[in-house]
C-alpha cells in the first residue's frame, strides 16, 4: 500500500537518533512500541512496573539491552519527573494504565489512580521540561459515552464510562483537555513549544500478550495447554486490530505533531474497517481455524461485571489526516497472532528474531 510505504519513510527521518520516553514499555503494547522505536534507530527510555514473568514480551525482546529501563509506579509523581527530565526526550509516548476493565471492578480507586492522576503527573513532568517535546497520550476506544448503538463512534461524541476503567479513561481525557488549555494552548506555545495529542485504539491482538480475561491470550494459553477455551461474551462486537496497526498510528501521529503541533494537537482513533468488527464467538473461530486445532466453551456467569456488548470505531479522520489506515483484515491479524504463539511454542528461542521479521514485515 503507497500509504503505508510513505509512512515508513516518514517513521525512520523523524525517529532515527531522537530521544523517546515511553511509560508502559515492559506492557504488552509498550514492548511492540519501544521494538518498532528501536528498529527505527530511536534513543529510548521507559518508566513503567516490572514485567510479571519471564515470558512477557519485554523480556523476550531482551528490552533491557534496547532502552533505558526504570522501573517506577505513574503514581510516583517526583521519581517520573526526575527521569522524564533529566532524559530530555523530543517525544513522549504515554501507554502505561491499568488496562482491563474486569480488573478496575475489584480495584477501582487504583484503576483511577493510575489511569487519571498519573497521567496528570506526565503531564506535570512534560510542563517542567524547558524545550520542544511532542507527546501522545494513549488512551482507549471505552472513553466514549457507550450506548451500544450500530453506528461507529468519532472523536467528537460524548465521553463516559460505566465501568470503573472506561470512566478512567474518559476523565484522563479530561484532565488532558484541561492540561493542554491551561499550560500548552495554542496561543503561547511559542513558550511552552509542546504537542499534545490523544489516540484512542480499538481492542488490540498479537503476539506476546498474556493478559487476564483477554481472548486472545485466552486461547494462547489453552492451545499451549492443549484445554477448552472458555468464553463470557459469545456476541459481544470489538473493533479488533493487530498491534501494529495502532502502533504505526501513534509513530505516525508523533511525527504529523513534530511537523506542526498547531494542527494536530487533537484526538484520533485507530481502528480496523468497519467490516472487521467481529463479535467474539467469530474472532474465536477464526483463531481456531489458523491453528488447527481448539475447542471452546461458553461459560454462562450469574451477576458478572458489565461489560459491553458493541462498540465500533470511525477511523475516517486518522485516515484523511494522518495518511493511516488498516494494513490487514480480521482474519490476516488473527493469522498474524496466531503464528507468533505457534513460534513461542514451538521454538521460543527464536521468538526474539521471529518479531522483529513480524514487525519488519508489516511496516516496510
Amino acid at each position: 500500500m503507497e500509504n503505508m510505504v510513505m509512512s515508513l519513510e516518514i517513521l525512520k527521518s523523524n525517529y532515527k537518533g531522537k530521544k523517546v520516553f515511553i511509560t508502559g514499555h515492559t506492557g504488552f503494547k509498550g514492548a511492540w512500541l519501544l521494538k518498532t522505536l528501536n528498529l527505527l534507530g530511536a534513543e529510548l527510555k521507559g518508566y513503567a512496573l516490572e514485567p510479571q514473568t519471564e515470558n512477557d514480551l519485554f523480556n523476550l525482546i531482551n528490552g533491557d539491552s534496547i532502552c533505558t529501563s526504570v522501573i517506577g509506579d505513574l503514581r510516583n509523581k517526583e521519581r517520573l519527573q526526575d527521569e522524564l527530565i533529566s532524559f530530555q526526550p523530543d517525544f513522549v509516548f504515554h501507554l502505561a494504565a491499568q488496562p482491563l476493565v474486569r480488573l478496575s471492578y475489584d480495584i477501582p480507586a487504583e484503576t483511577f489512580e493510575v489511569n487519571a492522576i498519573g497521567t496528570a503527573n506526565v503531564l506535570d513532568a512534560v510542563r517542567l521540561l524547558e524545550k520542544k517535546c511532542d507527546v501522545v497520550l494513549i488512551t482507549t476506544d471505552k472513553v466514549y459515552q457507550n450506548k451500544e448503538w450500530i453506528y461507529p463512534y468519532r472523536e467528537n461524541d460524548r465521553l463516559g464510562g460505566y465501568d470503573p476503567y472506561s470512566a478512567s479513561k474518559a476523565c484522563t481525557e479530561l484532565i488532558i483537555d484541561s492540561y493542554k488549555n491551561s499550560f500548552f494552548n495554542n496561543k503561547t506555545f511559542s513558550v511552552h513549544q509542546k504537542g499534545i495529542a490523544v489516540a484512542r485504539a480499538g481492542n488490540v491482538i498479537g503476539g506476546g500478550d498474556w493478559s487476564k480475561d483477554r481472548l486472545i491470550p485466552d486461547i494462547a494459553r489453552a492451545f499451549i495447554n492443549d484445554k477448552k477455551v472458555v468464553i463470557r461474551n459469545p456476541k459481544s462486537i470489538r473493533p479488533w486490530q493487530h498491534v501494529l496497526e495502532p502502533i504505526v498510528g501513534y509513530l505516525l501521529l508523533g511525527a504529523k505533531l513534530s511537523e506542526s503541533p498547531l494542527q494536530f494537537n487533537q484526538a484520533y482513533n485507530f481502528g480496523p474497517y468497519a467490516s472487521d468488527s467481529l463479535t467474539v464467538e467469530n474472532m474465536l473461530k477464526l483463531a481456531i481455524h489458523s491453528l488447527g486445532k481448539g475447542e471452546f466453551m461458553v461459560l454462562q456467569e450469574e451477576n458478572q461485571p458489565h461489560e459491553a456488548g458493541l462498540l465500533k470505531l470511525d477511523i475516517n479522520k486518522a485516515m484523511s489526516e494522518l495518511n493511516w489506515e488498516p494494513r490487514l483484515n480480521a482474519e490476516q491479524a488473527v493469522n498474524m497472532t496466531m503464528q507468533w504463539y505457534g513460534e513461542f511454542n514451538s521454538n521460543k528461542d527464536n521468538i526474539l528474531d521471529f518479531t522483529v521479521k513480524q514487525i519488519e514485515s508489516f511496516i516496510r
